[in-house]
């Protein structure tokens, strides 16, 4: 696993200065999420870690090295899962150790586990047009939990699935967190996903971003959405956010 860190980053894209002076720490081994309102430089945080943008000052650090280029052991999982609609979920889920020249005999058992491990035992034959949308984004997790990354990085991966699906999919990640130990590092714009799923949680100010708060959860799981100490961390956030009062 990886500590991640952005040491008083500054990012510009020509005049336009996107965050400002960030300071930001995910520690190994943790659940962290990134919440904050569009274009505030959540993705562009993201992308930094997975080595796809490069600060214009400050660092962007993984365990104390400078990240400079994309790395295997950081994984980013993108909202549209983006899988080739002519190969098969095992195909699909193998495509990166396939391009790493693992061989086939090598690749079908690691496979095969991982597809246990997101719900998808038995589905290793089918073609991505004959799953639901939370069963395609369960191949896009497998297919970087095979690589077995010590980071996932996860830019709003239940944004496109219907209610029910999203509530089922944070399930799942939750388990997949708690059965490998990995960093994980969710942006996302749904104050309750972030209370339910993270640890830790960074609020975001409007562009240029920075990180206004920082709230640690505290709570046991499962948590219940309804719960006083649930309401109460959302109401923190909101009114990090300054979105007014939440009420039910």
């Amino acid at each position: 696993m990886q500590t991640l860190h952005l040491n008083q980053v500054t990012k510009n894209f020509g005049d336009l200065e996107v965050l400002s002076s960030i300071e930001l720490k995910i520690e190994k081994g943790e659940f962290a999420a990134i919440v904050g309102p569009s274009g505030c430089g959540k993705s562009t945080a993201l992308r930094m870690f997975a080595g796809l943008e490069t600060a214009t000052t400050g660092r962007v650090l993984a365990d104390g090295a400078v990240i400079t280029k994309p790395d295997p052991r950081r994984v980013l999982i993108f909202q549209e899962h983006a899988l080739y609609p002519w190969r098969t979920v095992e195909a699909n889920v193998g495509f990166g150790l396939e391009l790493a020249g693992v061989s086939k005999k090598e690749r079908k058992p690691r496979v095969d586990e991982v597809l246990e491990k997101v719900g998808l035992s038995g589905f290793q034959r089918y073609y991505p047009h004959q799953l639901s949308g939370g069963m395609k984004q369960r191949v896009s997790i497998a297919r970087a939990l095979v690589m077995n990354p010590d980071v996932l990085l996860l830019d709003e991966p239940y944004g496109a699935l219907d209610a029910i699906t999203r509530l089922t999919m944070q399930n799942e990640l939750i388990k997949l967190w708690r059965g490998t130990g990995k960093t994980v590092l969710l942006i996302t714009h749904d104050i309750d996903e972030a209370v339910y799923l993270a640890d830790t949680i960074h609020v975001m100010s409007p562009r240029p971003g920075r990180i206004v708060e920082t709230v640690q959860a505290g709570m046991a799981r499962p948590r219940n959405r309804n719960g006083n100490e649930f309401v109460a961390l959302r109401q923190r956030i909101m009114d990090a956010l300054d979105i007014g009062t939440y009420s039910i």
